[in-house]
């Protein structure tokens, strides 16, 4: 199974940083457990071009940073759509680049969005402590959970639905 993570936001926007941290925090653990088949990406933002960045795997989990009132983290299946309305700052959105990626190259990675309460958006670089906290379980999380979907057992994903998180 291929397997990307695709953080984004803007580091220079405090919390916004959170999707591309988690994606720097993943990347270190894959490279020193020596996990095979797992890409890392990172942007400012969602765009179209995206739709070819993702067509070739077989797992997808965009990582951004959320202003929705959950715990810490959470973790959504992404539908295809080409609904324009989202609610978010990015231009483009995860299931936006999804439905492209359906419409130009007929395929349809298995996608997620991991979401990663945020609570300061202020034009400086760094994290509050609040959300490294909630940075540090998703991280955990996932770090737990990554042996199984390397071995191609998303059933570890039936788990989790809507904001329910991985113990």
């Amino acid at each position: 199974m291929k397997i990307l993570f695709y953080g984004y936001g803007n580091p220079g926007r405090q919390d916004d940083g959170l999707g591309i941290y988690f994606v720097e925090e993943m990347e270190k653990f894959v490279r020193d457990k020596d996990i095979s088949d797992i890409s890392f990406d990172s942007n400012y933002q969602l765009n179209i071009e995206d739709a070819d960045t993702i067509k070739n795997y077989d797992l997808v989990f965009f990582c951004d940073a959320s202003q929705e009132n959950i715990d810490d983290y959470c973790i959504t299946k992404v539908s295809p759509s080409d609904a324009h309305i989202e609610f978010t700052m990015h231009a483009v959105s995860p299931s936006f680049v999804l439905d492209l990626c359906q419409k130009i190259y007929g395929k349809s990675p298995d996608t997620r969005l991991i979401h990663i309460r945020g609570f300061a958006w202020n034009f400086l670089e760094g994290i509050s402590e609040r959300a490294l906290k909630n940075l540090n379980s998703a991280v955990n999380a996932f770090r737990q959970m990554l042996p199984d979907l390397a071995e191609n057992n998303i059933s570890v994903l039936e788990n989790i639905s809507s904001c329910h998180l991985y113990k």
